[in-house]
């Protein structure tokens, strides 16, 4: 899960919105069914997957894109690269599409917040976290997230009861995590502070999420209209505080500019897109789904591209960490 950009309010208000039609569906329909014909279904199953793996090379080579540009640029510029070319593919859309951002000072305070913890924050910390970690170790501590949103959920949501399973399934995530870490090795070979902050970004996206549930879930406007108002704001947030921190680069290396580029028009402009499209298809659940292929494709790249070093606790622990974070989303009969 990855909570990518701001897929976290798509998954959020149209998990909301998905039960508030299922009240009114019959039986058989719910928010992971598709209405219609059984030839026009077929269609759209084949057409759901090929975006689905779409997405998981887009977010999977977003650590690699990082590094690339981490190469040339400052962390903060990286990040302020990246949310310029993420807004202007989502106010393209919203051009073409006949748009308008969300109106209401409150309303725009509450996206302001979102846009910190769910982007400004968290791609800022991996930007920094891949001065020091290879791109294999910050994908997989982005597979965190799911393990982190479920101990925040125990106890921000009260609807949301812990069982047996996802219980269990959180114990085995973070057994995966230090066995990634190599723990009873003293974290030999990997800079702590890097690791440090790669799984703060990933703890920040659930705490997005659960804010985002709290305040910014069914208020009437459009996922596409929330989310380019959310990144906009987190690019102002950015334009502030990088020319404080980081100044204004001197030479603009093609290479990691093209990183650049292509992580904010790709991996978090068009990756925006196609998880919205996912999650009105097929449905949250199933589209969350892409989370556990991300880290897989993260470490391959890195390894083959980036000729980045694998030790055998790197994919064993993922592997412990995937299906732990698996294990969280079980949800008991009474869900």
């Amino acid at each position: 899960m990855c909570y990518e950009v701001a897929s976290s309010i798509v998954v959020a208000m149209s998990t909301i919105s998905a039960r508030a039609r299922s009240r009114t569906s019959s039986p058989a329909t719910g928010p992971d069914t598709a209405p219609g014909p059984g030839p026009a279904r077929s269609r759209a199953r084949l057409d759901w997957r090929l975006r689905f793996g779409l997405l998981s090379l887009i977010w999977g080579f977003s650590f690699l894109l990082i590094k690339v540009g981490t190469d040339g640029y400052a962390p903060f510029q990286v990040t302020l690269g990246r949310l310029v070319f993420g807004t202007a593919v989502l106010a393209a859309t919203m051009a073409v599409k006949r748009e308008r951002l969300p109106r209401g000072a409150r309303l725009w305070g509450h996206m302001a917040v979102a846009a910190f913890l769910l982007n400004a924050l968290p791609f800022s910390l991996f930007a920094y976290a891949e001065l020091t970690i290879p791109s294999t170790l910050a994908g997989i501590c982005n597979a965190t997230s799911p393990l982190w949103g479920m101990a925040l959920s125990l106890v921000a949501l009260s609807e949301d009861r812990p069982t047996r399973v996802r219980v269990a399934g959180l114990g085995l995530g973070f057994l995966g995590v230090l066995t990634v870490l190599g723990v009873w090795q003293g974290f030999h070979g990997l800079d702590a502070t890097g690791t440090a902050m790669a799984l703060l970004a990933s703890l920040s996206y659930p705490v997005g999420w659960i804010y985002v549930r709290r305040t910014l879930a069914g208020t009437g406007n459009s996922h596409l209209s929330m989310t380019g108002g959310q990144l906009l704001l987190a690019t102002a947030q950015l334009a502030v505080v990088t020319p404080l921190f980081a100044g204004v680069p001197q030479h603009f290396p093609l290479v990691p500019l093209l990183a650049v580029a292509a992580l904010g028009a790709l991996g978090t402009g068009l990756a925006v897109l196609i998880q919205y499209g996912l999650v009105a298809e097929v449905g949250p659940t199933t589209a969350q789904m892409v989370t556990y292929f991300i880290p897989v494709i993260a470490t391959a790249a890195g390894v083959a591209i980036l000729g980045e070093s694998l030790r055998w606790t790197t994919p064993v622990g993922a592997v412990i960490v995937l299906a732990g974070a698996a294990l969280t989303q079980v949800r008991g009969k009474s869900a």
